[in-house]
């Protein structure tokens, strides 16, 4: 048996394809933080925060078994 020549690394096409990962996640943090900082976070208007939870201020108070009762038709 003689032995195989092989290729220079760069001719083979396994490390680019197992390098093509982290650079497709790379490029993929790069444009998330792009967007991130150029798209401003706008405010909810109408909308009051306590704590975790966020309420809608406009418009009449529903308490909250009506809303469960309508958004199930009735049923238990």
């Amino acid at each position: 048996m003689t032995p195989k020549e092989s290729k220079s690394w760069w001719k083979e096409p396994w490390p680019w394809f197992l390098m093509s990962g982290p650079l497709l996640a790379m490029i993929g943090c790069g444009v998330t933080i792009w967007l991130a900082s150029t798209h401003a976070d706008t405010p909810v208007s109408g909308a009051a925060s306590h704590g975790l939870v966020v309420e809608k201020v406009d418009g009449p108070r529903v308490p909250a078994a009506v809303r469960a009762e309508a958004s199930t038709g009735g049923r238990p």
